[in-house]
């Protein structure tokens, strides 16, 4: 079984509050197919579990197989850095199929971010060593593929496409965390 490496902090997106006894930390690509079928399933997790589950997402872009998907992450970021990660995450994987900048400058917009900002953050790079640290990270960790999730730490290997069944690992793991 493969360990988060390193374990979330600080720099990580982060929804949900600290003592949730369970945290689920997905490495995703914005623009891969799984993770946009997993993003739903995510979501009923947090609704189902509330206050008890913590999610975080990190960046793993699979740029070989998704052109799309740096620059996604590095939307997200600028998005993020004006305190609006969580709703960029949604609108990206809302709209999956057009990810060319002018897109998510347009998005950012429509958010009430400043969609210059974002153009200017995209245009120099500003967050890709962000993404980079996030991949890398990942790799650590034993990810290879979109998505990858850990609950509390460990890698789950379980279906995740099943909803009940994913829902049930996250709350078996949320009454081992607090105990």
């Amino acid at each position: 079984m493969s360990t988060l490496t390193p374990p979330v902090g600080e720099g990580d997106h982060i929804a949900g509050p600290d003592h949730a006894p369970v945290t689920l930390v997905e490495y995703g690509d914005f623009e891969c197919p799984y993770c946009g079928m997993a993003h739903p399933i995510v979501k009923a997790a947090r609704r189902k579990l509330g206050d008890r589950m913590r999610f975080v997402f990190r960046h793993f872009p699979l740029k070989e197989i998704h052109p799309h998907a740096q620059r996604a992450a590095q939307a997200a970021e600028s998005a993020g850095a004006q305190g609006k990660f969580w709703e960029m995450h949604e609108v990206i994987f809302e709209h999956q199929h057009a990810l060319e900048d002018e897109h998510l400058v347009a998005y950012a917009a429509a958010l009430g971010l400043d969609g210059e900002r974002v153009a200017r953050d995209l245009a120099d790079e500003t967050y890709v060593k962000r993404v980079r640290d996030d991949f890398r990270s990942g790799v650590r960790s034993g990810v290879n593929g979109t998505p990858t999730f850990f609950i509390n730490g460990e890698r789950y290997n379980g279906p995740w496409a099943d909803e009940a069944r994913f829902v049930r690992a996250l709350e078996d793991a949320a009454l081992v965390g607090s105990k």
